[in-house]
């Protein structure tokens, strides 16, 4: 129920339907935020797919050397994203040197969110922030649509009040939909895409508890970013409010 399927975009998820005490319902809305991969993925089909679900706005916190269609991505009539707002937050910066020390050799697991947040919350906080802005019908991107994209996902579920094993298990779907593939078009250095199942779930079951504790640690990890009450309050809303 919460696959968008638009056309044969991989990996897109819709956040509602998550359970959380803070909704009316027991469960996060559903039309107001999906996760996904590169968005060069979407063919002309899934971009109109994904305007009748309601995208207005996608944040991607893709590099920005990562932006752009490549030979292997569908050739789309430009007219179907007309309207669309896009901006790019990173959430990474390569060239800081303790981002190099602590991140790069994780990159592909959720160890190194903690590491991420520590060494630049101003870029982490930036990408929540434009997720406030864009409101409802937001789509949060980044190559794969699982580290980085998992990243921001887990801390507006967090925020939510999604349990935190409910969270996790969000996170290993997109592992397992992007494990043992390169339909993403991600680097070369992604050892995620040569994995068998046995291999995924051997990495799953060191991951989730990783993601698990993060998510139990919402209250200080939004305060170390500097998100204020309000702030917090707002993307709880994004995803809560009826």
């Amino acid at each position: 129920m919460r696959d968008v399927a638009w056309d044969t975009y991989p990996n897109a998820r819709d956040l509602g339907g998550l359970p959380t005490l803070h909704s009316p319902t027991g469960l996060t809305q559903f039309g107001r935020v999906v996760r996904g991969p590169r968005r060069e993925l979407l063919t002309t089909d899934g971009w109109t797919k994904a305007r009748a679900w309601g995208l207005s706005s996608i944040v991607d916190v893709r590099n920005a050397v990562e932006v752009g269609r490549r030979a292997t991505d569908p050739a789309v009539d430009e007219a179907v994203w007309e309207g669309v707002r896009v901006s790019n937050h990173p959430t990474e910066d390569q060239d800081n040197p303790d981002f190099i020390t602590f991140c790069m050799p994780v990159l592909d697991s959720p160890a190194y969110w903690e590491h991420n947040i520590r060494i630049l919350p101003g870029l982490i906080a930036a990408a929540l922030r434009a997720v406030l802005d864009a409101g409802p019908g937001v789509l949060v991107h980044c190559a794969a649509g699982r580290d980085r994209t998992g990243l921001i996902t887990m801390l507006l579920l967090a925020n939510a009040g999604v349990p935190p094993e409910a969270v996790a298990a969000d996170y290993a779907m997109s592992v397992r939909a992007m494990a043992g593939t390169s339909h993403h078009g991600g680097a070369s250095d992604d050892r995620q895409a040569t994995w068998t199942t046995e291999q995924t779930d051997t990495f799953l079951n060191e991951a989730m508890p990783i993601v698990e504790r993060n998510v139990r640690a919402i209250t200080k990890t939004m305060a170390d970013l500097g998100i204020t009450p309000d702030e917090r309050q707002a993307l709880r809303d994004l995803l809560v409010a009826p």
